[in-house]
């Protein structure tokens, strides 16, 4: 009997197991399919309307004497590209701060990655007001990379190691210190005006060349995020847990270290603070697919995708002809599920 038993425990769990493969397959597949039919309603949405046959035309067939045409490719195409590369780069960095913090109202942002960009973008249009687009952006990531450099050193060299708690705690401190000297700075040298677009967030700006960036940072970061899934999974089950099964605990983190600083480096340099995309979709995908980061990573990335494609679309129609910041609608999805979440972990629930 004890045998029968354990072979339908067994059977049980393997069964809870498939179902989660063909959900992710599912929602995956699925997420594709719609996240290519917003875009092509992304494309053809603005302040003048543009056909879905225009658009197919202007891919397939252009023609460069078509102002039609030229909006599409220079315009528009960048523009949708950026918006689901930006929001799968957010979901996924979302994701492996979850698995690394085993805090479910972990996100991006308390890596230091936003405010290190801030913070850096502020000190090159004070002092390189001249400098270009692509200087720009460079910039932001260098900052974004001094942001998690900062955080990684203060939670790896204190007493007692690399914590979940410890990174956290080190995040919002380093957040909160690069946040008041941009703070400062800006108002000193009265930049605060340029910033708040960039505060704002917003994906009207992206050409080609912010196209070329995020296409280098994904393949790095994603396919990194990919290859640790398996270790994040184990390590949210706790330290001791992930050390008695044989793992190397910091690189774990150290990998994810990376992968968060690459994804949302190149997401905030091009799109500026686009918040809670990171914080609610992990969550969506970890209601469907269980806790598997092997399934939670790629489905994050998609529904991240479509998220930030459809706010994008959002942004133009809410109070059109003029565009709302892509950053205010996704804060209008976010604020009720982080407090409906901070709720959660009040009593316990998460």
């Amino acid at each position: 009997m004890a045998v029968e038993e354990r072979t339908r425990e067994a059977n049980k769990e393997w069964n809870e197991v498939t179902r989660k493969v063909w959900r992710a397959a599912f929602l995956f597949t699925g997420g594709i399919i719609l996240l290519a039919v917003t875009m092509a309603l992304s494309i053809s949405v603005g302040v003048t309307d543009i056909s879905i046959r225009t658009v197919w035309e202007s891919v397939f067939a252009f023609a460069p004497e078509s102002t039609s045409h030229a909006v599409v490719r220079e315009l528009r195409m960048p523009r949708a590209l950026a918006g689901a590369l930006v929001g799968a780069f957010l979901a996924v960095s979302g994701a492996v701060m979850q698995g690394l913090t085993r805090n479910p109202l972990a996100s991006p942002s308390i890596m230091g990655v936003t405010h290190g960009a801030a913070f850096a973008l502020i000190l090159t249009i004070v002092f390189f007001p001249a400098v270009s687009n692509i200087g720009m952006t460079a910039a932001a990531f260098v900052g974004a990379g001094l942001g998690v450099i900062l955080v990684f050193a203060v939670g790896a060299f204190s007493k007692g190691g690399l914590t979940p708690a410890k990174l956290a705690l080190a995040g919002v401190a380093i957040g909160g210190m690069l946040s008041s000297l941009s703070s400062a700075i800006s108002l000193h040298f009265q930049v605060a005006k340029q910033m708040s677009f960039w505060y704002a967030g917003g994906l009207a700006a992206t050409d080609w060349v912010s196209i070329q960036i995020l296409l280098v940072a994904g393949v790095v970061g994603l396919t990194l995020a990919v290859l640790i899934s398996k270790s994040v999974t184990i390590l949210s089950l706790g330290d001791e847990v992930s050390k008695g099964l044989g793992q190397n605990t910091f690189l774990v983190k150290a990998l994810g270290v990376i992968v968060v600083f690459v994804l949302t480096g190149a997401a905030v340099s091009v799109a500026g603070t686009v918040g809670f995309i990171g914080l609610v979709i992990p969550h969506v995908a970890r209601f469907f697919v269980g806790s598997d980061y092997r399934l939670i990573i790629p489905v994050s990335a998609v529904l991240g995708s479509l998220l930030l494609v459809l706010s994008d679309i959002g942004a133009r129609l809410v109070n059109a002809p003029y565009e709302t910041p892509v950053g205010a609608i996704t804060a209008c999805i976010g604020v009720p599920f982080f407090l409906y979440l901070a709720r959660g972990e009040g009593r316990g629930s998460l």
